[in-house]
């Protein structure tokens, strides 16, 4: 991570508009794998006006390069302060088919991931939006476990692609509950790669 030479006035600024962030509501459906998440849009909501009340700003600068053969989308994101203060990463994910739809769908998943990681937005399930209304929820979660033996699953799951998209969908209801949750939540990026990849076997 890069910062301006101080960062009081940032920092200050950010701690005020995390009291009010609002969290993400899972209001985008991914049919393969029959789970719901945070779209981009949704997490700008959680955290637009937040960030406008107390003079921040986002800006992502996306830039793509061949890499081993294939694409890598990489995102800068950059907070930025009225006071002229900032602070900024970069973050940099493969696409998974090297076309418009591949770098548009790695563009935006890195841009919401990266979003959400700088202001502190956590995803919330709808009903429990709907049940506890009014409350705002600021990200304190810390990173999910790897489960025991997922590194080994999940290279074997991915190799599955080579095969076909029933081959791949059979490994994935084959394969152990704990493992395709981890997936889910924390590879979104390469398991939507790997069924595009499996799509395009003939």
């Amino acid at each position: 991570m890069t910062t301006s030479d101080t960062l009081n006035e940032l920092a200050t600024a950010l701690a005020k508009a995390q009291g009010t962030i609002k969290g993400a509501i899972k209001d985008a459906d991914n049919p393969f794998f029959k789970s719901r998440y945070a779209d981009l849009a949704s997490v700008w909501d959680a955290c637009r006006g937040a960030l406008a009340a107390n003079g921040l700003s986002i800006v992502q600068a996306p830039r793509a390069s061949a890499f081993e053969g294939g694409w890598v989308i990489e995102v800068e994101t950059r907070l930025l302060h009225s006071s002229g203060q900032w602070m900024a990463d970069s973050l940099s994910l493969p696409v998974g088919k090297p076309d418009a739809q591949g770098v548009g769908s790695a563009l935006t998943y890195a841009r919401r991931y990266a979003l959400a990681s700088f202001v502190g937005v956590a995803p919330e399930d709808d009903d429990g939006n709907a049940a506890v209304k009014g409350v705002t929820a600021v990200s304190t979660s810390a990173p999910p476990v790897v489960p025991k033996g997922f590194d080994d699953w999940w290279a074997d799951f991915l190799a599955t692609a080579d095969e076909g998209l029933p081959a791949l969908e059979a490994a994935w209801k084959a394969s152990d509950a704990k493992y395709r949750d981890h997936a889910t939540k924390c590879d979104r990026a390469k398991l939507d790669a790997a069924k595009a990849h499996a799509k395009g076997v003939q």
